[in-house]
């Protein structure tokens, strides 16, 4: 209740209490509900609470109490349990979510992550020494963790040359931040007219504003419920994981943020709104083509490394398929039967990452004798350097070159209106299942408290990283750097 209303005298308060069917023959269920009414004619308020009593075998009886309901001052409610209200207090399936403008006890967030993105050319190499000193990119073994950042700062000097002329053919930077600013926004607006209020925020991993930033700016706000939204929509360690890692560690150390009850939605390419969202874009773009029944859809998905599947258990491969697979089921419940092929993008270093690799599928395709091409950048709801580089320029060029003679894009679904009422229904659906996080295990291995162990480990470790900084290839980087 707000201060206004609780300076107000009471003028009567009716205490109701009601047995609850579908109790079980050994429990019954009881709702308690305080209703209040003031004299001035101000709009009731009520309270309400279940308990269930139970009696053990030897007849003695005990109860639990549920956790309590506030609802505010509501018009009405309809049969299927939801709330619809102007202000105050709106619930879904039974759930009461509290407006700030009657009840600033609960108050609403929802946190969207996503990579992030280097704004100007400036930016691109300490960027890119963010991405890879996060050790759920670069998986070094344990006993050579303390050189993730002289590995991640030979790294992005060396590939920050490269990465510019891509940033610079795109305008000079990433439209990511902006992008995903209006799909908060977007969101924001989408909940509210779903009687739900919300603050939503921009949380990004590698760029500003950083995942850390955002946990700040919610504990300022004393945010008491709070919906993870990742922008990604499977599941990977790299993406979803490292993001989430990073808000565990910031909720576990604060004493406040410790008891604020949390949902994260892992995942949510399976929810029939984004399938459908996409469905409508594939068909559209199909519309273009001369001969739309010719053109290959053609998936291009971010890669991993083979290890984060095969050694962690990164369940990124096996959605994304099952992903293609339920895109395909829509199109071809729309009479939409076109061949398809799904390939994995954006490869770096040595190590064996999924595959087929766009690259190789492209001209394996040309040389199939296919004409018409439509890509589909799956893994993406927004657009940035991969979708615009890498795909609008350095892959179509590819194909082209291939023997493709027809190519097509899809855009990402940045603020589609299907896309992104769909995940302000996750935000309603998911956001009762909240719960405070419990503290991410810390695992102790003895290497690291022996100290015998742990001088051969800086030994071998120290020679490493003096052989990386003296190779011939570290100094030319260092040298054009400087």
């Amino acid at each position: 209740m707000d201060a206004a209303a609780s300076s107000i005298a009471l003028d009567s308060v009716r205490i109701a209490r009601r047995q609850l069917r579908n109790g079980s023959p050994d429990s019954s269920r009881f709702q308690t509900s305080v209703r209040f009414h003031f004299a001035n004619g101000q709009r009731d308020y009520e309270s309400s609470q279940a308990l269930k009593v139970s009696t053990d075998l030897n007849g003695e009886r005990s109860g639990a109490l549920s956790r309590s309901n506030f609802f505010g001052p509501c018009e009405k409610r309809n049969q299927v349990r939801q709330t619809f209200c102007s202000a105050g207090v709106c619930t879904y399936d039974g759930t009461a979510v509290e407006s700030d403008s009657h009840a600033a006890e609960e108050k609403v967030g929802v946190l969207l992550l996503n990579l992030g993105g280097p704004e100007t050319l400036h930016d691109v190499q300490p960027f890119l020494f963010n991405l890879f000193a996060d050790p759920d990119i670069i998986r070094l073994p344990r006993l050579f963790r303390f050189l993730q950042k002289p590995l991640a700062q030979l790294i992005s000097v060396i590939r920050a040359p490269k990465s510019r002329e891509g940033y610079a053919a795109i305008g000079g930077g990433s439209p990511l931040r902006k992008i995903t600013d209006e799909q908060a926004q977007a969101l924001k607006g989408a909940l509210e007219a779903k009687n739900m209020s919300a603050n939503v925020y921009v949380g990004m991993r590698y760029w500003y504003p950083f995942t850390e930033e955002a946990v700040q700016q919610i504990k300022r706000d004393r945010i008491t419920r709070l919906v993870v939204l990742p922008l990604y929509p499977q599941y990977s360690i790299s993406t979803t994981g490292s993001s989430v890692r990073v808000i565990q560690n910031a909720f576990k150390e604060d004493a406040y943020l410790s008891t604020v009850p949390v949902s994260i939605i892992q995942s949510w390419y399976q929810r029939e709104g984004y399938i459908k969202s996409m469905a409508d874009l594939i068909q559209k773009e199909l519309e273009s083509f001369s001969n739309p029944e010719e053109a290959v859809i053609f998936f291009s998905a971010h890669g991993v490394p083979v290890s984060y599947i095969v050694d962690a258990g990164d369940p990124y491969k096996d959605q994304m398929e099952e992903c293609i697979y339920l895109i395909m089921q829509e199109l071809k419940s729309r009479g939409v039967n076109n061949q398809h092929k799904l390939a994995y993008q954006s490869r770096v270093g040595p190590v064996e990452w999924l595959k087929p690799y766009t690259d190789e599928v492209l001209v394996e395709l040309g040389k199939k004798g296919v004409k018409s091409l439509l890509a589909v950048p799956v893994s993406f709801v927004s657009e940035h350097i991969e979708t615009l580089e890498e795909i609008d320029m350095e892959y179509r060029e590819l194909a082209l070159e291939s023997g493709v003679e027809n190519w097509g894009r899809v855009p990402a679904l940045g603020c589609t209106s299907s896309f992104i009422t769909d995940l302000a229904d996750a935000v309603i659906e998911t956001l009762p299942s909240a719960t405070a996080l419990s503290s991410p295990r810390t695992s102790s291995n003895s290497l690291d408290l022996d100290p015998v162990n742990y001088a051969i480990k800086m030994f071998f470790g120290s020679i490493l990283a003096f052989l990386l900084l003296l190779s011939p290839k570290m100094i030319t980087a260092f040298k054009n750097h400087l």
